[in-house]
Protein backbone atom coordinates (compact mmCIF):
# COMPACT_ATOMS: atom_id res chain seq x y z
CA UNK A 1 0.00 0.00 0.00
CA UNK A 2 0.95 3.82 -1.09
CA UNK A 3 1.99 5.62 1.73
CA UNK A 4 -0.90 7.27 3.51
CA UNK A 5 -2.00 10.61 5.29
CA UNK A 6 -4.37 11.95 8.12
CA UNK A 7 -5.75 15.45 8.92
CA UNK A 8 -8.03 15.46 11.30
CA UNK A 9 -10.06 19.31 12.40
CA UNK A 10 -11.44 18.51 15.69
CA UNK A 11 -14.03 21.31 16.53
CA UNK A 12 -16.87 22.50 19.26
CA UNK A 13 -19.36 21.44 16.66
CA UNK A 14 -17.60 18.52 14.79
CA UNK A 15 -14.80 16.43 14.38
CA UNK A 16 -13.81 16.43 10.75
CA UNK A 17 -11.09 13.67 9.09
CA UNK A 18 -9.48 13.39 5.82
CA UNK A 19 -7.23 10.93 4.07
CA UNK A 20 -5.13 11.50 1.32
CA UNK A 21 -1.86 9.54 -0.34
CA UNK A 22 1.72 10.47 -1.09
CA UNK A 23 0.48 12.48 -4.08
CA UNK A 24 -2.03 14.97 -2.35
CA UNK A 25 -4.83 13.35 -3.52
CA UNK A 26 -7.80 13.21 -0.88
CA UNK A 27 -9.10 8.89 -0.46
CA UNK A 28 -11.88 9.61 1.77
CA UNK A 29 -12.77 11.91 4.19
CA UNK A 30 -15.37 11.60 7.48
CA UNK A 31 -17.53 13.54 10.10
CA UNK A 32 -18.13 12.65 13.90
CA UNK A 33 -19.07 14.40 16.97
CA UNK A 34 -16.96 17.26 18.70
CA UNK A 35 -14.08 16.15 20.22
CA UNK A 36 -12.49 19.00 22.14
CA UNK A 37 -13.72 19.11 25.64
CA UNK A 38 -11.20 16.34 26.71
CA UNK A 39 -11.51 17.92 30.76
CA UNK A 40 -15.18 17.93 31.51
CA UNK A 41 -16.31 15.01 32.53
CA UNK A 42 -16.61 11.98 30.05
CA UNK A 43 -14.85 14.65 27.61
CA UNK A 44 -11.94 12.20 26.89
CA UNK A 45 -13.88 9.48 25.87
CA UNK A 46 -15.96 11.34 23.42
CA UNK A 47 -12.31 12.81 22.32
CA UNK A 48 -11.59 9.07 21.42
CA UNK A 49 -14.96 8.07 20.44
CA UNK A 50 -15.22 11.13 17.91
CA UNK A 51 -11.77 10.48 16.14
CA UNK A 52 -11.98 6.72 16.02
CA UNK A 53 -15.63 7.24 14.39
CA UNK A 54 -14.24 10.01 11.67
CA UNK A 55 -11.44 8.00 10.97
CA UNK A 56 -13.32 4.92 10.39
CA UNK A 57 -15.76 7.09 8.50
CA UNK A 58 -12.95 8.67 6.21
CA UNK A 59 -11.14 4.98 5.56
CA UNK A 60 -14.13 3.36 4.81
CA UNK A 61 -14.82 5.76 1.52
CA UNK A 62 -11.62 5.30 0.54
CA UNK A 63 -12.26 1.49 0.66
CA UNK A 64 -9.12 1.34 3.52
CA UNK A 65 -9.38 -0.99 6.41
CA UNK A 66 -8.65 0.76 9.45
CA UNK A 67 -7.45 -2.13 11.20
CA UNK A 68 -3.33 -2.20 11.80
CA UNK A 69 -3.40 0.79 9.50
CA UNK A 70 -0.54 3.29 10.28
CA UNK A 71 -0.26 6.35 8.43
CA UNK A 72 3.21 8.09 7.75
CA UNK A 73 2.14 11.23 9.04
CA UNK A 74 -0.99 12.49 10.74
CA UNK A 75 -1.77 16.33 11.72
CA UNK A 76 -4.68 16.85 14.38
CA UNK A 77 -5.69 20.35 14.92
CA UNK A 78 -8.01 21.09 17.67
CA UNK A 79 -10.00 23.98 19.59
CA UNK A 80 -8.50 25.00 22.81
CA UNK A 81 -4.99 23.68 22.31
CA UNK A 82 -3.31 20.42 22.26
CA UNK A 83 -1.78 20.36 25.43
CA UNK A 84 -4.36 17.79 27.07
CA UNK A 85 -5.32 15.91 23.84
CA UNK A 86 -1.72 14.64 22.94
CA UNK A 87 -1.35 11.71 24.93
CA UNK A 88 -4.82 10.13 24.22
CA UNK A 89 -4.62 11.01 20.53
CA UNK A 90 -1.14 9.10 21.14
CA UNK A 91 -2.80 6.10 22.14
CA UNK A 92 -5.34 5.90 19.18
CA UNK A 93 -3.85 6.98 15.88
CA UNK A 94 -1.53 5.27 14.70
CA UNK A 95 1.16 7.28 12.80
CA UNK A 96 4.62 7.17 12.21
CA UNK A 97 4.91 11.08 12.81
CA UNK A 98 1.85 12.73 14.97
CA UNK A 99 1.56 16.73 15.47
CA UNK A 100 -1.46 17.92 17.40
CA UNK A 101 -1.98 21.40 17.07
CA UNK A 102 -4.29 23.94 17.47
CA UNK A 103 -7.31 25.10 15.24
CA UNK A 104 -5.72 28.20 14.34
CA UNK A 105 -3.12 26.77 12.33
CA UNK A 106 -4.79 24.64 10.46
CA UNK A 107 -7.09 27.00 9.39
CA UNK A 108 -4.18 28.90 8.03
CA UNK A 109 -2.35 26.37 6.11
CA UNK A 110 -6.07 25.23 4.90
CA UNK A 111 -6.95 28.77 3.81
CA UNK A 112 -3.68 29.33 2.38
CA UNK A 113 -2.66 26.22 0.72
CA UNK A 114 0.14 25.63 3.02
CA UNK A 115 1.83 28.87 2.04
CA UNK A 116 2.77 31.48 3.74
CA UNK A 117 0.46 34.16 4.89
CA UNK A 118 -2.31 35.31 7.94
CA UNK A 119 -5.82 33.78 8.97
CA UNK A 120 -8.23 36.23 10.91
CA UNK A 121 -11.01 34.43 12.20
CA UNK A 122 -13.87 35.50 13.33
CA UNK A 123 -16.54 33.56 14.86
CA UNK A 124 -17.73 33.58 18.06
CA UNK A 125 -14.55 34.84 19.22
CA UNK A 126 -11.66 36.02 17.28
CA UNK A 127 -8.20 35.76 16.48
CA UNK A 128 -5.33 36.24 13.41
CA UNK A 129 -2.35 33.97 13.09
CA UNK A 130 0.32 33.83 10.35
CA UNK A 131 2.98 32.32 9.43
CA UNK A 132 5.97 33.21 7.04
CA UNK A 133 8.15 31.80 5.05
CA UNK A 134 11.22 30.80 7.21
CA UNK A 135 8.41 28.94 10.14
CA UNK A 136 7.48 31.92 12.11
CA UNK A 137 4.47 32.30 13.80
CA UNK A 138 2.36 34.57 15.42
CA UNK A 139 -0.91 35.38 17.13
CA UNK A 140 -2.72 38.15 18.10
CA UNK A 141 -6.19 38.07 19.97
CA UNK A 142 -8.43 34.71 20.66
CA UNK A 143 -8.29 35.71 24.25
CA UNK A 144 -12.26 34.94 24.90
CA UNK A 145 -15.25 36.69 25.47
CA UNK A 146 -14.55 38.43 28.65
CA UNK A 147 -10.76 39.83 27.95
CA UNK A 148 -10.93 39.58 24.04
CA UNK A 149 -12.79 38.48 20.75
CA UNK A 150 -12.90 42.09 19.29
CA UNK A 151 -14.83 41.95 15.88
CA UNK A 152 -16.35 38.54 17.19
CA UNK A 153 -19.75 37.79 16.56
CA UNK A 154 -20.23 38.01 20.25
CA UNK A 155 -18.87 41.26 20.45
CA UNK A 156 -20.96 42.30 18.16
CA UNK A 157 -24.38 41.24 19.52
CA UNK A 158 -22.67 42.46 22.85
CA UNK A 159 -22.15 46.07 21.60
CA UNK A 160 -25.59 46.08 19.37
CA UNK A 161 -27.29 44.95 23.36
CA UNK A 162 -25.37 47.93 24.91
CA UNK A 163 -26.63 49.78 22.29
CA UNK A 164 -30.21 49.36 23.23
CA UNK A 165 -30.07 49.41 26.72
CA UNK A 166 -28.29 53.42 26.35
CA UNK A 167 -31.24 53.76 23.81
CA UNK A 168 -33.86 52.35 26.08
CA UNK A 169 -32.55 54.61 29.00
CA UNK A 170 -32.64 57.93 27.42
CA UNK A 171 -28.22 58.45 27.13
CA UNK A 172 -27.57 57.17 23.72
CA UNK A 173 -29.18 57.39 20.20
CA UNK A 174 -32.07 56.04 19.13
CA UNK A 175 -31.37 52.63 16.87
CA UNK A 176 -33.94 50.09 15.29
CA UNK A 177 -31.48 47.61 17.43
CA UNK A 178 -33.33 47.29 20.29
CA UNK A 179 -36.50 46.27 18.38
CA UNK A 180 -35.00 43.94 16.42
CA UNK A 181 -33.60 42.19 19.46
CA UNK A 182 -37.09 41.95 21.35
CA UNK A 183 -38.93 40.74 18.35
CA UNK A 184 -35.59 37.94 17.77
CA UNK A 185 -35.79 36.80 21.43
CA UNK A 186 -39.09 37.46 22.87
CA UNK A 187 -38.11 39.79 25.71
CA UNK A 188 -39.94 42.39 27.12
CA UNK A 189 -37.34 44.78 27.34
CA UNK A 190 -33.54 46.01 26.76
CA UNK A 191 -33.30 45.11 30.75
CA UNK A 192 -34.86 41.90 30.54
CA UNK A 193 -32.85 40.59 27.48
CA UNK A 194 -29.62 41.73 29.50
CA UNK A 195 -30.68 39.19 32.33
CA UNK A 196 -31.36 36.18 29.39
CA UNK A 197 -27.89 36.37 27.76
CA UNK A 198 -26.53 35.71 31.53
CA UNK A 199 -28.46 32.53 31.27
CA UNK A 200 -27.65 28.87 30.21
CA UNK A 201 -30.46 29.61 27.41
CA UNK A 202 -28.21 31.80 25.75
CA UNK A 203 -24.94 30.36 25.66
CA UNK A 204 -22.06 32.24 23.86
CA UNK A 205 -22.27 30.37 20.85
CA UNK A 206 -26.30 31.47 20.67
CA UNK A 207 -25.93 35.29 21.63
CA UNK A 208 -22.82 35.43 18.38
CA UNK A 209 -25.67 34.31 16.27
CA UNK A 210 -27.69 37.69 16.52
CA UNK A 211 -24.51 39.23 14.75
CA UNK A 212 -26.52 38.42 11.60
CA UNK A 213 -29.24 40.33 13.22
CA UNK A 214 -26.69 43.50 13.43
CA UNK A 215 -25.99 42.82 9.58
CA UNK A 216 -29.52 43.00 8.75
CA UNK A 217 -30.45 46.35 10.55
CA UNK A 218 -27.36 48.31 8.75
CA UNK A 219 -28.64 47.26 5.93
CA UNK A 220 -31.37 48.64 5.89
CA UNK A 221 -30.13 51.94 7.49
CA UNK A 222 -29.25 51.87 10.64
CA UNK A 223 -26.62 53.80 11.49
CA UNK A 224 -25.78 53.02 15.12
CA UNK A 225 -25.82 49.25 13.64
CA UNK A 226 -23.62 50.47 10.99
CA UNK A 227 -21.13 51.91 13.10
CA UNK A 228 -20.74 48.79 15.32
CA UNK A 229 -19.91 46.74 12.29
CA UNK A 230 -17.25 49.06 10.59
CA UNK A 231 -15.97 49.00 14.52
CA UNK A 232 -15.80 45.46 14.12
CA UNK A 233 -14.10 45.73 10.52
CA UNK A 234 -11.50 48.04 12.17
CA UNK A 235 -10.59 45.86 15.39
CA UNK A 236 -10.31 42.72 12.79
CA UNK A 237 -8.06 44.83 10.50
CA UNK A 238 -5.68 45.96 13.40
CA UNK A 239 -5.10 42.05 14.49
CA UNK A 240 -4.35 40.92 11.00
CA UNK A 241 -2.15 44.09 10.73
CA UNK A 242 -0.18 43.23 13.93
CA UNK A 243 0.45 39.84 13.12
CA UNK A 244 2.35 40.97 9.46
CA UNK A 245 4.26 43.16 11.41
CA UNK A 246 5.84 40.48 13.74
CA UNK A 247 6.06 38.37 10.27
CA UNK A 248 6.38 39.88 7.55
CA UNK A 249 8.51 43.36 6.37
CA UNK A 250 6.76 46.06 4.66
CA UNK A 251 5.77 45.79 1.00
CA UNK A 252 6.25 42.24 0.78
CA UNK A 253 3.06 40.33 -0.51
CA UNK A 254 1.14 38.30 1.81
CA UNK A 255 -1.89 36.29 1.25
CA UNK A 256 -4.71 37.26 3.87
CA UNK A 257 -7.56 35.11 3.96
CA UNK A 258 -10.82 35.79 6.54
CA UNK A 259 -12.45 32.99 7.77
CA UNK A 260 -15.86 32.54 9.77
CA UNK A 261 -19.44 33.93 10.16
CA UNK A 262 -18.75 37.38 11.16
CA UNK A 263 -17.43 38.20 7.35
CA UNK A 264 -20.53 36.97 6.01
CA UNK A 265 -21.63 40.53 6.27
CA UNK A 266 -21.19 42.42 3.27
CA UNK A 267 -20.95 45.96 5.18
CA UNK A 268 -18.27 44.17 7.88
CA UNK A 269 -16.16 42.15 4.89
CA UNK A 270 -16.07 45.46 2.43
CA UNK A 271 -14.82 47.89 5.50
CA UNK A 272 -12.09 45.05 6.89
CA UNK A 273 -10.92 44.57 2.82
CA UNK A 274 -10.90 48.25 2.62
CA UNK A 275 -8.47 48.61 5.45
CA UNK A 276 -6.24 45.67 5.05
CA UNK A 277 -5.62 46.17 0.99
CA UNK A 278 -4.43 49.73 2.09
CA UNK A 279 -1.26 48.53 2.74
CA UNK A 280 1.15 47.36 -0.23
CA UNK A 281 1.27 43.58 -0.73
CA UNK A 282 -1.40 42.80 1.23
CA UNK A 283 -3.87 40.25 -0.99
CA UNK A 284 -7.26 39.77 1.16
CA UNK A 285 -9.19 36.32 -0.71
CA UNK A 286 -11.70 33.64 1.26
CA UNK A 287 -9.96 30.82 2.34
CA UNK A 288 -8.59 28.36 -0.34
CA UNK A 289 -9.42 24.61 1.14
CA UNK A 290 -10.85 23.82 4.77
CA UNK A 291 -9.38 23.22 8.45
CA UNK A 292 -9.62 19.64 7.75
CA UNK A 293 -7.57 20.00 4.34
CA UNK A 294 -5.09 22.45 6.40
CA UNK A 295 -4.25 19.62 9.06
CA UNK A 296 -3.85 17.12 5.58
CA UNK A 297 -1.46 20.20 4.70
CA UNK A 298 0.12 19.91 7.98
CA UNK A 299 1.15 15.94 7.80
CA UNK A 300 2.17 16.14 4.62
CA UNK A 301 4.58 19.43 5.94
CA UNK A 302 5.81 16.81 9.20
CA UNK A 303 6.88 14.76 6.21
CA UNK A 304 8.85 16.77 4.61
CA UNK A 305 6.89 16.90 1.27
CA UNK A 306 4.21 19.26 -0.37
CA UNK A 307 1.69 18.25 -3.02
CA UNK A 308 -1.34 19.72 -3.90
CA UNK A 309 -4.15 19.01 -2.98
CA UNK A 310 -7.08 17.56 -5.43
CA UNK A 311 -10.31 15.47 -5.20
CA UNK A 312 -11.23 17.47 -1.78
CA UNK A 313 -14.79 16.39 -1.25
CA UNK A 314 -17.88 19.00 -0.76
CA UNK A 315 -18.37 18.38 3.28
CA UNK A 316 -21.33 19.72 5.74
CA UNK A 317 -20.13 22.59 8.11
Amino acid sequence: MNSLFLGIDGGQSSTTTLVGDETGRVLGAGQAGPCNHVGAGEGGDKLRCAVVDSVAHACRAANIDPEHLQFEAACVGMSGGPADKQAILSEILRARKLVVTHDALIALSGATGGEPGIATIAGTGSIAFGRNAAGKTARVGGWGYIFGDEGSGFDIARQALRAALRSEEGWGPSTALRTALLEETGATGANDLLHRFYTQDWPRSRVAQLARLVDRVALDGDPVAHDILNSAAQHLAALTASVRVQLFPEGEPVMMAYIGGVFRSRILLERYRHLIELEEGNRCREPLHSPAAGALLEAYREAGIHPELSKIPELKT
